[in-house]
């Protein structure tokens, strides 16, 4: 059973920083691409940053320069480090990665459970 575990989030002042972090557990095979969504009250859930198995990143326009994602491929995890963050920032984050693993032995994408961030004076 593959099972993603975010951890990290809490409340920070605007211009905060947080960090978070995904790990990866079960019968895994293979990581390819690792990935952050958010989804605010009342909106749809939207990507935050991506990063391939070769370590290409992209980002939502408006995170860049201030997040940056990197991942450890030995250990099966991927974080966020997110720097000048904004009260528009506040949201559930949630890791999502697609997955090789037994028994189907296809890529399947996963979901973490998310971690709420907040950001407020």
């Amino acid at each position: 059973q593959v099972q993603l575990v975010e951890s990290g989030g809490g409340l920070v002042q605007p211009g905060g920083s947080l960090r978070l972090s995904c790990a990866a557990s079960g019968s895994i095979f293979s990581i390819n691409a690792m990935n952050w969504y958010r989804q605010a009250p009342g909106k749809q859930r939207v990507l935050v940053a991506a990063i391939t198995g070769g370590g290409n990143t992209n980002y939502a326009n408006s995170v860049k320069g201030r997040f940056t994602i990197s991942r450890d491929n030995a250990k099966k995890s991927v974080f966020l480090q997110m720097n000048s963050l904004k009260p528009e920032d506040t949201a559930v984050y949630y890791c999502n990665a697609q997955i090789l693993s037994s028994p189907s032995w296809t890529f399947r994408d996963y979901w973490g459970q998310g971690t709420q961030v907040t950001v407020s004076s």
